[in-house]
């Protein structure tokens, strides 16, 4: 990137901040926590705040303006409007907004992560992510690139138009998925997949249909490799795949399955 190009990208991210903020203070009171959408929530707060003892679930955090610490274990997390924080496990933690004026209020951005949602973006996109180990905490802090401030961007938007949000909001929340995947985190969002067993076994099932297109696969031989019932592994490959059904093909042609998931 040239510095033109640099310069153009800084701009762009300083317009979508404002955005954002102007959209979140209209959105959300003083003070106050609110669920725009299931699974994605606004807090402002006009003042910092003392040390809290939360349990934070699986989640991708983002700050319009205003700053945060949160402790986990003896471990501070420090993040702003510049930074990003993930949570793959449900964790016990302490935290307090740092920074915060009537005139220049606290704004968070939550939305919850679902295993079954990043497993599915994962499959669908090919992106592999490093394997989870001791070394990759739970929770970490990034800075925000320009193309995931465009995307919660856009999400906040369609809060003013709930019919295009209950049509849109899950297709761009797919995408800050997407970018989250691509970003710096990827290890970690690999971490929350391996705590759900059967997303991982099911993620494992799609990899060997794409390696071996041609092969014909039997459900029931697939089911039993991993421990499933023929209707559970149904159950479980739908929730991870996002998919209506699920259709192995007896037969030397190319699986139904590996057309839709190729």
């Amino acid at each position: 990137m040239n510095q033109k190009e640099a310069e153009f990208e800084k701009r762009k991210m300083q317009i979508n901040r404002e955005d954002l903020i102007e959209r979140m203070i209209r959105l959300a009171l003083e003070n106050s926590l609110l669920e725009v959408f299931p699974g994605i929530f606004i807090y402002q707060s006009s003042k910092p705040t003392e040390s809290q003892i939360s349990v934070l679930k699986p989640a991708f955090c983002v700050i319009a303006q205003g700053s945060k610490d949160v402790l986990l274990n003896d471990e501070l997390f420090h993040y702003d409007s510049g930074h990003y924080l993930i949570s793959t496990l449900d964790l016990p933690i302490m935290s307090n907004v740092v920074e915060a004026s009537e005139e220049k209020p606290y704004l968070n951005l939550r939305i919850d992560l679902d295993p079954a949602l990043v497993a599915a973006v994962m499959i669908e996109s090919g992106i592999e992510t490093k394997k989870s180990d001791a070394g990759v905490k739970a929770m970490d802090v990034s800075p925000v690139d320009a193309d995931l401030l465009d995307a919660v961007v856009k999400l906040v938007k369609l809060f003013d138009t709930p019919d295009e949000m209950k049509f849109l909001a899950p297709l761009i929340i797919r995408e800050i998925v997407y970018r989250l995947l691509k970003g710096k985190q990827s290890a970690r969002l690999g971490q929350l997949i391996a705590t759900e067993g059967d997303a991982q076994r099911i993620s494992r099932v799609v990899k060997q249909i794409r390696e071996n297109i041609d092969r014909p696969l039997k459900i029931e031989d697939t089911a039993r490799e991993l421990g499933m019932s023929v209707s559970g592994f149904h159950s479980h490959f739908k929730s991870v795949t996002a998919r209506e059904q699920c259709d192995f093909v007896r037969s030397d042609k190319k699986s139904a399955i590996a057309k839709n998931y190729i």
